[in-house]
This record gives structure tokens, C-alpha cells and sequence, in this order.
């Protein structure tokens, strides 16, 4: 079966039937999990297996699991990760420490989500942390691009070695503009020539390395396009495609979020982000909008996105839980999370670190 262009929910801890037709459609490509779809470890791997057994490929299957604030996993074995923005203080202060810790937890958040079934994490940020964006805040790993460009590189390549590909958020940037995409309808109004100079950078600098997916924002910029990026084939195509030549997956944002509600209904959001070089639209919280866009509309397999998008699946073995504990990857991941947690720790840490 094609991999659908459609990233959906579900309710629970278990899937209900209505949930399993759903997935069975062949519109749909993905499932995006939540805090409210965990209880335990167990039971989380017992609910991806269920849904990785509806399908052949299966569903790709994602969550948010940045660390800090957003992380949907946290308990029951599943180590509550830092902020991004500690990564980058760290890096301030101490440059190779900085690296060495963001690819250890690169690692460690990557090889906890494949263990429970999980393919991808919608990470990392790549947004500017300018003390404006109070959604992206702290989730941003520095202030200057070129800091963001070499964490990134180092978390990304973490994630890959325990067989997980990254997704950058939010392009083209959201970390220069207040208002928060999930509940008001951002306006950057800066010039093109600012915004490449600054927040581009990061992601121009992933691409280049090949970064494997992308997510665009719900930001408008006038001054190059009257539609949010997610729905702009200028910026997906034109810049993205043509331009930069960038041949990974490209992610909607939540399409349920009030900055989405500029292209219409969810039907015309669906049709907008996929018309401006989307791959994949995602649609959260509301299974009845869902119902909606598979009663309207019809998708023909497209062999190029379904080839990008299976590139993101899980890869690699995946250790058992008793391979995973003695490893000593993850005893020097632990101590980097403690020495983020508590900078008294980090003299503590340091003899540890500096001798593995």
C-alpha cells in the first residue's frame, strides 16, 4: 500500500475500530503520538505494534520528543531530556563539550523512541533563539546561526547512529516573531535579504548536509509571500525544491492550529499545503476533520513523496532493553542530562565525561 500524504491521531492508549479503518485508509501515511497516548513503556510499544501491524510499509509513526517542555514521553524509564537551549549555553561555554552532549542526546532520545516502536521525533529545532518567540523560547539551541548549524549537526547525527532521521522545524524560521502559531496567525514582516542573512542559515546549513525532513511554519512573510509558509510554493517550491535543490521530506505544521485557518476549511488546507510541495499534512486533535478530507478527496500514489517519506522510517537494529543498559552510550548520555540539569553537577561530571 502507498504511503499516504496524510499524518493523523488517535485518542488513547489502544486503538478503537473506527481508529484501525481510519489508519487502513490509503491516504493516510502517518501516525503522530502524544502525552495521552502513553501510560507506560509497555503499553506504548504494544500500540505502535498494533499499528505497524495495519499496514505493509507501516504507518510512519512520530512524536514530539525535544526535550524540556516538549516531550511526550517522560516516565517509566523514558529520560526526561533538557532543553535545547542548556545544549547551547554549554556550547557557549564550552565548545567540544557542547558537541559531545548534544550528539550523546541526539543518541539517547533517538534509541529510547526506536526501542517503543517509534520512527521519528520532529526534531531538532533550527529556529533562532532571539528572546521574542515564547513558543519557540528555550527549545532553540543559541542565538547565532552558526552555533544552531553545529549543534544541530552534532544532535541530528546522534539521532542517525541509533537509526532515526531528523526533521528540522519550524522553516523558513519562527524564532524572530511573537505570536504563537497555535492560537494567533504570525506576521514577519522583515525583508527576504534579513531573513536569509539570520534565520535561514540553519536550515540552508542541514540541507547541505542533508537533512532528511523538514516542517514548515504557519508564519506569513509579506515580503515574500502573502501565505504562511506551509502553504507557500514559493518558499517550498521555489526556494526549497529549485533553488536549494532539496530533495528530503517537507512536513506541514499542525493543520488544525488558528494560523492554519487562512487557507480555508480543512479540506483547502489539506489542498494548500500539499499544492505548495508539502509531502505530508498533518492533522491533530480532530478525527471528524480527518473523516472530512477522506470523504472529499482522493490521492494518487506519488512515487517521489513516498520515497521521501519512507527514507524517514526506523532503521537499523534496535537494542534490546538489556543491550540498551549496559551501553556505555547511554551511562555517558545520563551524565551529560545530569550535568545540564544541575550546572553545580558539571565538576562533579567533568572527570567522568573527559575520561570517556
Amino acid at each position: 500500500m502507498p504511503i499516504g500524504p496524510l499524518m493523523v491521531d488517535v485518542a488513547g492508549f489502544s486503538l478503537t475500530e473506527s481508529e484501525r479503518h481510519r489508519l487502513r485508509h490509503p491516504a493516510v501515511g502517518g501516525v503522530i503520538l502524544f502525552a495521552r497516548n502513553f501510560e507506560s513503556r509497555a503499553q506504548l510499544m504494544a500500540l505502535t505494534a498494533e499499528i505497524r501491524a495495519l499496514r505493509h510499509p507501516h504507518l510512519l509513526i512520530a512524536v514530539d520528543q525535544e526535550g524540556g517542555r516538549v516531550q511526550r514521553f517522560r516516565s517509566d524509564g523514558f529520560v526526561h531530556l533538557p532543553p535545547m537551549g542548556q545544549l547551547g549555553a554549554l556550547f557557549e561555554r564550552d565548545r567540544q563539550a557542547g558537541l559531545e552532549a548534544a550528539h550523546s542526546l541526539g543518541w539517547l532520545m533517538a534509541t529510547q523512541l526506536r526501542m517503543a516502536g517509534v520512527d521519528l521525533s520532529f526534531a531538532p529545532v533550527l529556529d533562532l533563539s532571539r528572546g521574542i518567540s515564547g513558543v519557540i523560547g528555550d527549545r532553540a539551541f543559541a542565538r547565532e546561526p552558526a552555533a544552531i548549524i553545529a549543534l544541530a549537526v552534532a544532535y541530528t547525527a546522534g539521532m542517525q547512529s541509533a537509526g532515526m532521521s531528523a526533521v528540522g522545524k519550524h522553516f523558513p524560521g519562527h524564532g524572530s516573531i511573537a505570536e504563537d502559531s497555535h492560537i494567533a496567525h504570525p506576521v514577519d514582516t522583515r525583508s527576504f535579504s534579513t531573513i536569509e542573512r539570520e534565520d535561514l542559515r540553519p536550515f540552508l546549513g542541514l540541507i547541505e548536509r542533508y537533512i532528511p525532513g523538514l516542517m514548515a511554519a504557519h508564519v506569513i512573510y509579506p515580503a515574500v509571500d502573502a501565505q504562511p509558509a506551509g502553504f507557500s510554493r514559493h518558499w517550498l517550491h521555489s526556494l526549497l525544491r529549485e533553488r536549494w535543490q532539496y530533495q528530503g521530506a517537507v512536513f506541514s505544521d499542525d493543520l488544525t492550529m488558528a494560523a492554519a485557518s487562512v487557507a480555508g476549511d480543512i479540506v483547502a488546507r489539506v489542498d494548500a499545503a500539499l499544492a505548495a510541495g508539502c509531502d505530508m499534512a498533518l492533522i491533530c486533535n480532530h478525527p471528524e476533520w480527518v473523516d472530512a478530507v477522506l470523504a472529499a478527496r482522493s490521492f494518487a500514489p506519488e512515487p517521489v513523496r513516498e520515497t521521501r517519506l519512507a527514507r524517514l522510517m526506523g532503521h537499523g537494529t534496535v537494542p534490546s532493553e538489556a543491550h540498551f543498559q549496559h551501553d556505555p552510550r547511554r551511562v555517558r548520555a545520563l551524565a551529560w542530562v545530569e550535568r545540564l540539569r544541575d550546572p553545580r553537577a558539571e565538576a562533579d561530571a567533568g572527570w567522568f565525561l573527559n575520561e570517556q
